[in-house]
């Protein structure tokens, strides 16, 4: 363990501004007492320094300000270097590269210095680079105000839809229930449109196709998984999707469900139905060798449906299936749920 005194340094220079020195002064002049301290002592400079942990040229360098300059010879110093580079262009490039990027104010280094060159201008990349941002220090180049129109699209106002509060608990089935499309293109031309609900803690699903995803069929699907779902349900979270809103918002403003859509780009938030999504792929859609038309595939869906939820075990359920976790474990919210295992 290393101790050091209050070195005698300090009581010097007391009377001389010590108490307006910063805390990085002070530190270095405690370190060079220590120093002088131990030097004094008869340790050689190079041991006192492996013993403070200080290398011996910053002590030394510390030591020697602190004999010429006093106290503030111990302050921080500007790292700015003591020669800087000179520009090495003339006012006749400065000028080119000015007149250029107020032409093509979105245009940087990059595309300038070829245009600079097709002109003639013998010119590097970098070269122009420090040249722009000169301009700028000097307030010569000034960019241009923002217009307020975006290629990109602004979110739609949504008259109901909220985020779904950090404090909303989902406790109970019914209390959350998440809806995904998903594409399912089976044979070359043909494009259908997959919805699954999910309720987040029995894990039932209701699942239907069409042959598009608007507003009009998603409210359709809303009144169908009401009806499928074997409990009441209170909220439904969506993703921003077009079909989502119009008439499914209103839809569930009139039902008095809570309506939860979720941040731009966070699909894994509705990381439930994801995965739903996932098992029908691969458990259903790849294996189904019916046709096509709506009115043959969704009754096959239907029946997917009735296994997904009575005979398949899930392991989130404890291998139980969704109509045995309602039974076992909220017997009181489907009194009428019939178990089906055929």
């Amino acid at each position: 363990m290393r101790v050091f005194g209050l070195p005698g340094v300090i009581g010097r220079f007391s009377k001389l501004g010590y108490a307006q020195l910063s805390d990085d002064a002070r530190e270095r002049l405690r370190y060079v007492g220590c120093f002088q301290s131990l030097r004094g002592q008869g340790m050689s400079g190079s041991r006192a320094s492996q013993a403070m942990g200080i290398s011996r040229a910053t002590l030394y360098r510390w030591e020697k300000r602190l004999e010429e300059e006093g106290l503030k010879g111990l302050e921080d110093r500007s790292r700015r270097p003591k020669r800087t580079r000179k520009p090495t262009w003339g006012p006749e490039l400065s000028q080119a590269v000015l007149a250029l990027r107020e032409q093509y104010p979105r245009w940087g280094k990059d595309k300038l210095v070829v245009l600079l060159r097709r002109d003639g201008w013998q010119v590097s990349t970098s070269m122009v680079g420090r040249i722009l941002s000169s301009l700028k220090a000097r307030g010569v180049l000034k960019e241009p105000p923002l217009s307020s129109i975006s290629a990109r699209k602004r979110p739609r106002r949504r008259p109901y839809a909220v985020r779904k509060p950090k404090d909303y608990q989902v406790k109970m089935p019914g209390d959350l229930v998440e809806i995904d499309t998903l594409d399912v293109r089976p044979l070359p031309g043909v494009e259908l449109k997959h919805f699954t609900a999910r309720d987040v803690i029995s894990h039932w699903d209701v699942v239907e196709s069409y042959s598009r995803a608007t507003s009009h069929i998603a409210a359709s699907f809303l009144r169908t998984l009401l009806k499928r779902m074997p409990f009441e349900v209170r909220a439904i979270q969506v993703d921003g999707g077009s079909e989502f809103q119009a008439e499914f918002e209103t839809l569930c403003q009139e039902l008095g469900l809570r309506l939860f859509v979720l941040p731009p780009r966070s699909p894994k938030l509705n990381g439930h139905v994801e995965r739903a999504q996932r098992t029908h792929t691969e458990e259903f859609y790849e294996v189904y060798l019916g046709d096509l038309d709506l009115k043959t595939l969704n009754p096959a869906l239907a029946e997917w449906e009735r296994v997904y939820n009575h005979i398949r075990p899930h392991q989130a359920l404890q291998w139980r299936t969704p109509a045995e976790y309602l039974r076992d474990c909220h017997p009181e919210i489907a009194p009428d749920l019939q178990l089906s295992h055929m």
